[in-house]
């Protein structure tokens, strides 16, 4: 008879081939060699009685079989390591917990109050990806993100953490040369720093609120960035205007860096959001992390 180990590593090989649709995708991240990681999968189908994936030369995927199954793997895998961590650390949760936010959030929200996070939780080791591009949780093996704004992802579970207020601002430089903006009229005499997206590259337009009506407006820049660092820095240099989450400025605001410009016409607020990969049995470090994030952001952000 096989091992319950070694049925276990056969369940995690299945996962990481559904997940990245790749045989050696999934060997490459686990680390085995692809004959391994096939050999593997052929063994689970001789077990369970039942093809589990469709094989084609560009890509795998589940069958509806294959599909009932890999469910049913998240599910005895998370209670496998719920169960594991009980009997190693007790009833603390435990083990290593990768995770990925904003870049600006990264370092001026989370990494900040990490020590406290860890403190609390010390057999939890933390992998803080921070950065604007948008991470895929399955490929790169994610626990759970934080994303800003729109969601585009399917197939993910969400969290609702809030809305993310926004802000007009400009550099006290760029009002003395240009002038103070009082309302979207006058836009049409300024300059913007253009921001575009760092995974489509689409810039984003002036917007406001019109009541309850979202106005967009494209606006003149001479200058384009991908990054919310040199988005805040380019508007710090007098280069244009910004629309830009309050808690990114609020530090500059206080010290006049920054001045706050047509306050009766800010953006729509943001959405907040938590995604994990999968829909069932998160691990309670996952679980605990995202209570703590979110009870941070509400303290710190929203």
């Amino acid at each position: 008879m096989v091992p319950a180990l070694d049925r276990i590593d056969l369940f995690r090989t299945f996962i990481r081939v559904v997940d990245t649709a790749s045989f050696t995708r999934a060997a490459d991240m686990l680390g085995l060699p692809r004959s391994s990681v096939s050999a593997a999968v052929a063994e689970l189908e001789g077990r369970v009685g039942a093809r589990l994936l469709h094989r084609t030369t560009r890509k795998v995927s589940p069958t509806q079989d294959g599909l009932a199954f890999y469910e049913r793997c998240l599910r005895t895998i998370a209670d496998f390591e719920e169960t594991e961590s009980f009997f190693r650390q007790g009833t603390r949760p435990s083990g290593k917990l990768r995770i990925d936010v904003p870049g600006r959030i990264g370092r001026l929200v989370v990494a900040p109050a990490l020590p406290a996070f860890l403190d609390a939780y010390p057999e939890i080791d933390v992998t803080l990806g921070a950065t604007d591009r948008a991470v895929d949780l399955v490929g790169e093996s994610v626990d759970c993100v934080l994303r800003v704004g729109p969601l585009n992802d399917s197939g993910l579970i969400a969290r609702n953490i809030g809305s993310l207020p926004l802000v007009n601002v400009a550099s006290p430089g760029y009002v003395a040369r240009h002038g103070t903006p009082r309302c979207p009229d006058e836009l049409s005499d300024h300059w913007v720093v253009n921001y575009a997206s760092p995974s489509t590259g689409r810039v984003e337009p002036w917007e406001w609120m019109d009541g309850d009506v979202l106005r967009t407006l494209p606006m003149r820049s001479r200058v384009t960035v991908n990054s919310a660092e040199a988005y805040v820095a380019c508007c710090l240099a007098g280069l244009g205007l910004i629309q830009i989450p309050v808690y990114d400025v609020r530090r500059h605001l206080n010290t006049g860096e920054l001045v706050e410009v047509m306050p009766d016409h800010r953006a729509e607020p943001l959405p907040m959001t938590l995604l994990y990969p999968h829909r069932q049995h998160l691990t309670r470090r996952v679980q605990v992390f995202s209570d703590w994030l979110e009870d941070l952001l509400h303290r710190e952000v929203l």
